[in-house]
Order: structure tokens, then C-alpha cells, then sequence
């Protein structure tokens, strides 16, 4: 490994300048106006397998396209399929960005603009340690599949279907995917655990134009107040979710996962430090992390209703709309949450409101069985990438593909994620360090190594 090793030393500022040509793409999946760049991102990507004589493809869908790219098969080793996706988050509130964030900026170490570490960042160091091998040892130890997707950030409407019509072409022994953190600065992690999705939008109508709230408040049902009354009522103060059935499906933490994490190095008040509260809260008889990794939930994540300028208005608003999500561990069913959903919202819905409830993504969670020599492998190349070994993790967020993964082509994913919880993913000032965008290199390369190895 000792040539492949100087190679990545040797080509640390041109793999920096290349992600920095990535970032400034503003590929923004969820904005029409960015289609183009969703594009030309797809494209870039692209012309990295060429470059390595892969077997590419940039396939268009309904929606943004996919690059799908492949090495020649090694008889006797595993076929990895490598999953991530080039599209990005909308980047507002623009004025929060202390530089631009489709000019990327290092400081302190990191990189930042939007998509550093989400996904950007973390896919690059799988295609950089892939060309890595091919410069060095003029092939790979094992065939590599990549899957490189422009509509995550909305939901992958159209990667399902794909791979649905396309499984023995994506037939593999393991998933790899970097789209998570480390437990801590300087501590790695492998992530076994990944919490479900089920996202909403409640729309509210009352009156068919905005109110006098003096000529008519106390009159008519008002759409802003049925609203919060109805959202408010989906949660009580305990941090319970109250919605029947919600918890009938939840898989308990077994003793030795609530022991375990109660052993890592979490420092509470750091963490609230870092976020900016002054205390925490959760459902009640949980940890921080027991909450955050194991424990389904319930958020509101926007409100629009009303008068929203300077200054007074009394108005009797004509519509209200909620977006919220459920965040759902192993187990729990979307499909499920939405029925119970629908039947509680209509009866909350006072006399005189018009109710509609939209769906947007949704996905299950998963556990990933951790006695299988496809961790004991990235436990070693990882270990091998940052020199010290990984502790074991669940994470808060949803890769929803990765169920998709284990149900259409019956396989599990490695969650080998390069990047910290202070990096803002979905937030302004992105960031990545870039000490780790190259440990995660060379975690990546000795992975493939090591997968190479097993029979």
C-alpha cells in the first residue's frame, strides 16, 4: 500500500482544486432555475469515470439524471456498489453565509460552501481513492459500482424506479455510501443505525379572502389558529408523540446499545454550546443520544399564515399551511403514520376549514448488523485512514436508499461517514474539513483493499 499512499500524499491540492470545481456548481436539485447546473453537475462527475476508462452512463430520468459508472469484474472478490449524489440544498438564508456558498472558501482548515459535506465532499473521496488505484496499480482489488444520484435533496423520485428496472445491472455484495459524521473531531465512526422519514405539508383553508380580525374574528374558524391548535396537539409536553399506533412498531434499544452509548465521550453541555440553547429536551426517559439515534419524533419545520410585513395588520387570515416531519426508527411504516395522520388531523379539523394533508418523501429506518466481515473490514480501513479505530453509531437523519438498498437488491450498506456534526449540512457556512476529506480518501482506498481480500 506504501505507492498507493504517496500517490494520495502527492495529490492532496489537486484533489482540494477539484472538489473546490465541484462546489462552485450550484446544483441546486429542489430550484428549477438550477436545472442546468444540476446538469452540468451530473456531467462533471461523469467525465471523473472517464477519465479512469470506467463503463459510464449519465442517465436521464423524469427529474435530474443519474451517472451510473462501473470497473471490470475480479474473479474471487466482492462487487461494491458506492452510492452518493451531487445535488445540493437550497443555500438560503443567503445573508448567514460569511462567504458566498457557491465560491468555496477555506478557513481554520475547512472548506466551506454548500454541498462540502453533503454530499459533495464525502462521495469525492470514493472516486479519488477508485482513480487512485487505477494510477498506481493499474486496476482495482475488486469490482466497484458507482450510483451517483441529483435528487436526493428532494426525495430520489426517480432512483427507485431505476433500480428496480436496473438490479442485475447494480447487483453487489455490499453498499458503500459517505453521507454521515464522525462521532467527534478525531473520532470515526461507522454508522449502523439510521432513523426513517415521513414529511408533510398541512393546508388550511377558511374564508376565501383575508379577514377584518376586529369585524369578524369570534365569527368564522380562523385557518392560523386551527393550525398551530392542530400541530400542537400531535405532541404532548412529555415529548410524546400523540398519534394511536405511533409507538405500536418501534423497535426498543436493547441494553447493550443504550450502554454503549452511554460510554462515548458526549459532552452535553459542549453540544448545547455548539447549537446555541440553554438546555435540552426530549422524550422523557431517554439520553441526548438515545433521543437523536433510537427515538422516533415529531417537528415542525415551517409555518406560513397571515400578515408577514412591517409593523400591525389585523387580519383574519385565508389560509394557513404547515410542513412537519416524523423522524421514525426500524420498523415503523410511513404508510402506516400517514393513515393514523390523516384520521387524527380530520378529527382536530374544526367546522368551517377545508383540510388538505400533502405527502413528500418518506422512508424506513434500519439497522445495519454489525457481526459481518464488510464491517471488519471498514473498521480496519478506516482505522488504517484517521489511526485510530472507529466506535459504533446510529445517526439521527435518513438515507432512505439505504432501505431501498436492502429491499431491492437484498443487501447491506456501510455508513462510513467523513463528516462532523458542526459542519451545517442543510445550513449556512457548510463546511468540511479537509484533513478528513483526505483521511476519508485513504480510508476509501485501504477499504477497497481490504473488501478486495475477503472470499
Amino acid at each position: 500500500m506504501n505507492q498507493l499512499d504517496e500517490y494520495l500524499a502527492s495529490n492532496k491540492q489537486r484533489y482540494e482544486s477539484e472538489l473546490a470545481e465541484l462546489l462552485r456548481i450550484p446544483s441546486v436539485s429542489a430550484d428549477s432555475t438550477h436545472r442546468a447546473d444540476v446538469a452540468k453537475a451530473a456531467e462533471w462527475v461523469a467525465d471523473q469515470f472517464r477519465r479512469m476508462k470506467l463503463e459510464v452512463e449519465v442517465v436521464p430520468t423524469a427529474g435530474h439524471p443519474i451517472v451510473v459508472a462501473e470497473s471490470p469484474p475480479v474473479e474471487g472478490a466482492p462487487t461494491v456498489l458506492v452510492y452518493g449524489h451531487y445535488d445540493v440544498q437550497p443555500p438560503d438564508p443567503l445573508e448567514k453565509w460569511i462567504s458566498p456558498p457557491f465560491e468555496p472558501t477555506v478557513r481554520d482548515g475547512n472548506i466551506y460552501a454548500r454541498g462540502a459535506t453533503d454530499d459533495k465532499g464525502q462521495m469525492l473521496t470514493h472516486v479519488k481513492s477508485a482513480e487512485a488505484w487505477i494510477e498506481t496499480a493499474g486496476k482495482l482489488p475488486l469490482q466497484l459500482k458507482f450510483l451517483i444520484e441529483g435528487e436526493e435533496e428532494v426525495g430520489s423520485a426517480n432512483l427507485d424506479k431505476f433500480i428496480a428496472a436496473n438490479k442485475q445491472r447494480l447487483a453487489c455484495d455490499v453498499v458503500v455510501i459517505s453521507d454521515t459524521s464522525q462521532f467527534a473531531a478525531g473520532q470515526p465512526a461507522i454508522t449502523y443505525g439510521l432513523r426513517g422519514i415521513a414529511y408533510y405539508e398541512l393546508r388550511l383553508k377558511g374564508p376565501d379572502r383575508d379577514l377584518h380580525s376586529g369585524t369578524f374574528g369570534g365569527a368564522v374558524a380562523n385557518p392560523a389558529n386551527a393550525l398551530v391548535t392542530m400541530l400542537s396537539a400531535l405532541i404532548d409536553a412529555s415529548g410524546t408523540v400523540d398519534l394511536p399506533g405511533f409507538y405500536e412498531d418501534v423497535e426498543p434499544l436493547t441494553a447493550r446499545e443504550r450502554e454503549a452509548f452511554a460510554k462515548l465521550p458526549f459532552d452535553e453541555k459542549a453540544f448545547m454550546e455548539k447549537i446555541g440553547v440553554s438546555d435540552l429536551y426530549g422524550e422523557v426517559g431517554y439520553s441526548t443520544l438515545e433521543r437523536r439515534w433510537g427515538r422516533p419524533t415529531y417537528d415542525i419545520c415551517g409555518l406560513t399564515s397571515g400578515y408577514q410585513g412591517e409593523g400591525a395588520k389585523t387580519v383574519l387570515p385565508a389560509t394557513a399551511t404547515g410542513k412537519f416531519s416524523f423522524r421514525l426508527v426500524p420498523e415503523q411504516d410511513p404508510k402506516k403514520i400517514t393513515a393514523a395522520l390523516k384520521a387524527r388531523l380530520t378529527e382536530l379539523c374544526p367546522p368551517g376549514i377545508e383540510m388538505e394533508l400533502a405527502e413528500f418523501h418518506g422512508g424506513r429506518g434500519i439497522v445495519v448488523p454489525l457481526d459481518s466481515p464488510y464491517v471488519a473490514a471498514a473498521e480496519q480501513a478506516i482505522e488504517d485512514g484517521f489511526g485510530t479505530r472507529p466506535v459504533f453509531m446510529r445517526e439521527g437523519g435518513s438515507i432512505p436508499i439505504v432501505s431501498t438498498f436492502r429491499e431491492l437488491l437484498g443487501v447491506d450498506t456501510l455508513l462510513l461517514g467523513w463528516g462532523l456534526d458542526d459542519d451545517n449540512t442543510h445550513s449556512p457556512n457548510e463546511k468540511l474539513c479537509l484533513a478528513d476529506f483526505h483521511r476519508g480518501i485513504k480510508s476509501s482506498a485501504h477499504l477497497w483493499q481490504h473488501l478486495g481480500e475477503l472470499k
